[in-house]
């Protein structure tokens, strides 16, 4: 069998153990926001990346800053084994896996298509599931490894009208934990990361989707909810004056990547690690009223 050089340096026979550990991360949903600036982030630090997204044309400025780029949709597991494999031909192991690809549906759960509810879990639960299962046997192998699971702190509480996406979000952190327990002696680490509001379309884009239909007895409260998300994204609300960059959330991804002895979790900027601290000291009954006051309700 013969020799390769893998883009990080290391002589590996194909389809061969790496000489030595492997650092290659596969970045997921890197076509925008905090994906895209974790890609980038990643390769500044030194690390060999390989971003991802559905539309691989999309990716063509982080191509042309060298960092390597793949097509892969989470939800084709066809799709997701094919860049599992590319990155273990070249070397030998996916090293660090960012899980951040994610999409948002909102909506009264009386109100959400079963179709749609079950097409949010695949993209948010189940694609970070397959890609989970497919690194961890190289990183058995080599001993080591990290998993990064790109949560929200809305894996973590449940305000009116998102539901179904932050069902989503709790089964993320749920199958997190105990995977942590389980990988953990083998070397493997397994951090979630926790930001509140981010500034991307994603958010505004969400809760958009939901306005304008007169047959709901929501739509009051789909209402509430577009005026709502447009003073965030123009930062007349708690929300948005202290939502972070995508940057600021890549930097969390980066220290879970890089720390020798990462966090279970890493908040995202005041506002998360604000709401996390009420939603751990708080009476279930008193943190219903904090995010009545923070959110809109019907």
């Amino acid at each position: 069998m013969s020799e390769a050089e893998a883009p990080d340096g290391s002589r590996t026979s194909r389809g061969a153990r790496v000489s030595r550990v492997s650092r290659a991360t596969l970045v997921t949903g890197c076509s925008s926001g905090i994906g895209r600036a974790a890609a980038r982030r990643l390769h500044r630090a030194g690390l060999p990346v390989y971003a991802t997204a559905r539309d691989v044309g999309a990716l063509a400025d982080l191509a042309a800053d060298g960092i390597a780029t793949l097509r892969l949709d989470v939800t084709d597991e066809a799709s997701a084994a094919a860049a599992v494999k590319r990155v273990v031909e070249d070397h030998g192991a996916v090293g660090v896996l960012v899980n951040n690809a994610g999409g948002g549906v909102y909506g009264a759960v009386e109100d959400v298509p079963l179709a749609t509810a079950r097409a949010s879990f695949e993209t948010n639960l189940f694609g970070p599931l397959q890609l989970t299962q497919l690194v961890l046997p190289g990183m058995r192998e080599q001993g080591a490894g990290r998993i990064v699971n790109v949560s929200s702190i809305l894996g973590r509480f449940s305000p009116p009208g998102g539901g179904l996406y932050q069902a989503t979000k709790h089964a993320l952190e749920a199958y997190s934990e105990a995977l942590r327990a389980e990988v953990a002696p083998f070397g493997i680490h397994v951090s979630l990361i926790e930001p509140a509001t981010v500034r991307t379309a994603f958010f505004s884009t969400a809760l958009l989707q939901f306005a304008g239909r007169p047959d709901s007895a929501y739509q009051p409260f789909y209402d509430k909810l577009a005026t709502w998300a447009i003073a965030v994204h123009e930062g007349r609300t708690t929300a948005g004056r202290f939502a972070v960059s995508p940057e600021k959330a890549a930097a969390a991804i980066e220290r879970a990547v890089q720390a020798r002895h990462p966090r279970t979790r890493y908040p995202v900027g005041p506002l998360a690690t604000g709401a996390l601290t009420l939603r751990r000291v708080l009476p279930d009954r008193a943190f219903a009223r904090f995010v009545a006051r923070q959110f809109p309700t019907p």
